[in-house]
């Protein structure tokens, strides 16, 4: 049960397995929550962050230290709804301004059931995980706090995210088409677009089928549970594979329904998820990274141009594949595009003998700087390849 703080100072505790705490006062519902505490480094775009689904079962603690400047509007929504299981703040804005605000974050948080907690030391908090790793947490807020020992015992009953297989939780139930956008502006008639794709829905955001829409492209999206007979049924001309929450290393029908494209050389393109999923494919294996990525300041090397991008990143588990070499696959040679810059993750895979690739972070630039959109375009390209 949850109730809004809107206008008060009720108490609240975050509780992380290791047993610290951090005290502070309720943000958004007061009552109790549980997931995965993770820090996100992006200093703007905290709507899309809340709205992505790949985010689902984690307590998010913010490192920018002012969190809801500009209020909540009714277009960056990246999906139906919150999915972070708590938020974490230091200076909640007391009075959004911006054009575009319909309502505080606050207010949203409180009216979408999310616990949070603000008032705390989130440099603190976010060393502590940089150091730990990231970890179970619980924010217990309200009048009648349980005891620390209690608080802690409830945190390590919590479920792991390793392990955990959230795909089908998050994405839709029923397959959806976003139209292409023609030259004009407006929408192109179903089946009379430039290309059709089968973009599989393992968590997908908003605004990904609309930059494919963008360039021409009408696109199928695929409940988690489709197949590859799902698949082929749109007659694709592509197929993508999003992001999403969870273990890749549970998402076994994922991987057998890319092996299927795979097998029939159809032109490919994963991002985040969907990367650890060809990963899996190509007999590649997937670990937990110790705090992962998040945010929008993520520097990754295009090894194939040499050039270094700020990206958008949402993952807590990448793909163990070599960085030096180029590796015999079922599918061809394979080889890493792309490389984070900070700690050598592998952040894209690419085969070379038939069009297929992937990058770990988010292209679509919601939010987040836009240095990645060319994937896109590389995609139109290898579908064009595949027509000619």
């Amino acid at each position: 049960m949850t109730t809004s703080t809107r206008g008060t100072r009720v108490p609240a505790v975050l509780v992380l397995e290791d047993g610290r705490t951090f005290r502070g006062r309720a943000y958004g519902a007061v009552g109790v929550t549980f997931g995965e505490a993770v820090f996100s480094t992006g200093m703007t775009g905290y709507q899309e962050t809340l709205t992505d689904p790949s985010y689902h079962r984690q307590v998010v603690v913010m490192t920018a230290p002012h969190v809801g400047n500009t209020g909540v509007n009714d277009e960056d929504p990246e999906s139906s709804r919150i999915w972070v299981s708590g938020y974490v703040v230091r200076d909640p804005a007391r009075v959004p301004s911006n054009w575009r605000s319909r309502r505080s974050l606050d207010e949203e948080l409180a009216a979408q059931g999310v616990v949070g907690i603000s008032g705390v030391d989130t440099r603190a908090l976010t060393r502590h995980l940089r150091e730990r790793g990231a970890m179970r947490v619980g924010i217990f807020s309200g009048n009648a706090l349980p005891d620390e020992g209690t608080m802690l015992a409830e945190v390590r009953q919590a479920p792991e995210m390793k392990g955990a297989d959230l795909s089908a939780e998050v994405a839709t139930k029923e397959a959806y088409v976003v139209p292409a956008i023609g030259p004009d502006g407006e929408a192109v008639p179903v089946g009379s677009a430039r290309f059709t794709v089968a973009a599989v829905d393992l968590g997908i955001k908003g605004m990904t089928p609309h930059r494919m829409a963008e360039r021409g492209i009408e696109v199928h999206v695929l409940p988690a549970t489709a197949t590859v007979e799902d698949v082929y049924a749109v007659a694709p001309d592509g197929v993508f594979f999003s992001n999403g929450p969870g273990d890749p290393a549970t998402a076994d029908h994922a991987v057998s329904v890319m092996r299927g494209v795979l097998e029939r050389r159809t032109p490919l393109f994963g991002i985040c998820f969907g990367n650890q999923i060809l990963g899996r494919a190509l007999g590649f294996g997937t670990y937990k990274l110790k705090y992962g990525h998040r945010g929008i300041n993520q520097p990754v090397q295009d090894r194939t141009t040499g050039k270094v991008e700020v990206t958008a990143h949402n993952h807590g588990f990448a793909v163990d594949a070599p960085l030096d070499k180029v590796s015999e696959t079922p599918y061809g040679r394979a080889e890493v595009s792309h490389v984070c810059l900070n700690d050598d993750v592998v952040e894209g895979l690419q085969l070379l003998d038939q069009p297929a690739f992937s990058v770990q972070y988010h292209p679509e630039a919601a939010a987040g700087p836009h240095d990645a959109a060319y994937l896109f375009d590389r995609f139109v390209s290898l579908m064009e390849g595949q027509r000619a």
